[in-house]
């Protein structure tokens, strides 16, 4: 109102007494002196479009700086780091006393590409919890506090599913999976030669893939938190989550044989019940404190 009449005012100045008059104190200091107009989020700052692109660069720039550390002490400790990640095979070694065909490199070039998969691939777990508070913290500002209250709980159980799926993956399934070429190979009477390369590609590709896998479960548990999703619909498509998560499991396991498929696709489905249950508690505590306000 108070604009309304200034503005009125500008453009007719003798009429500005007249103006004034009618206007009461009451109206002038509901409509103008409230300190909540316009008031900003605490958590947010006024930023224009090229600010927001500015901190997007520099979020950017300390995951990539973190990351490069973390790759950089790896390559640093390469023989230390390269003789844990020999675990698996020589657990297999250990168990066959008549498998003694080493690791051959059979290339020029191929030592730099393994070095390279080695520390690209191995910097990723240490470097994860600290990406993941930068991009969290980019982020905050425009979330609800709803949605602001999730943050820290899911950064951490990520972090704890993804390590907990890389366990299983590097301690049980690459050495299963070793296992299993053995013995197809000795069935189809084929000698075996094996790379540098080739090993690493199937332990790397069986840690990260199996700990992205288990990140499933919380991904259903977030939506469900958010209301996007109901337990009463993961219920009622059961079955087809079980698909889901055998489709998953062969995707990973580069083997699909059914044995290496069921030690992933099991964990798997006893998360995704976990996520069902944790879900419906979240539900009922939801119903409770709708019927309390």
């Amino acid at each position: 109102m108070m604009r309304f009449l200034a503005s009125v005012q500008r453009e007719n100045p003798h009429h500005r007494g007249a103006f004034i008059e009618n206007v009461s104190p009451s109206e002038d200091s509901s409509h103008y002196d409230d300190p909540a107009e316009g008031a900003l989020n605490p958590r947010e700052k006024p930023m224009g479009f090229f600010d927001h692109l500015e901190e997007l660069r520099w979020t950017l720039v300390k995951c990539a700086v973190v990351y490069a550390i973390f790759a950089g002490l790896i390559g640093y400790y390469l023989k230390e780091f390269n003789h844990l990640l020999m675990w698996p095979l020589d657990q297999v070694r250990a168990s066959r006393p008549g498998f003694t065909v080493p690791l051959e490199s059979i290339g020029v070039a191929e030592i730099f590409g393994m070095i390279f998969q080695v520390c690209m691939m191995g910097a990723l777990a240490p470097a994860a919890p600290f990406i993941i508070y930068f991009v969290a913290k980019f982020v905050a500002p425009a979330l609800s506090p709803k949605e602001l209250r999730m943050i820290v709980p899911a950064g951490l159980v990520a972090l704890i599913l993804f390590l907990l799926g890389a366990a299983l993956g590097f301690f049980i399934l690459t050495p299963q999976t070793i296992n299993m070429s053995i013995e197809l190979n000795e069935l189809m009477g084929f000698g075996i030669q094996w790379t540098p390369a080739s090993y690493y590609s199937i332990m790397m590709w069986l840690v990260l893939g199996v700990g992205l896998g288990f990140e499933f479960p919380l991904l259903i548990l977030i939506l469900v938190y958010l209301g996007m999703l109901s337990t009463a619909f993961l219920k009622k498509y059961r079955r087809h989550a079980v698909v889901l998560i055998v489709v998953i499991a062969a995707i990973v396991t580069p083997t699909t044989d059914p044995v290496t498929m069921g030690l992933f696709a099991a964990p798997l489905y006893i998360l995704f019940e976990l996520a069902i249950l944790t879900g419906s508690a979240l539900e009922k505590a939801r119903a409770k404190a709708a019927q309390l306000s």
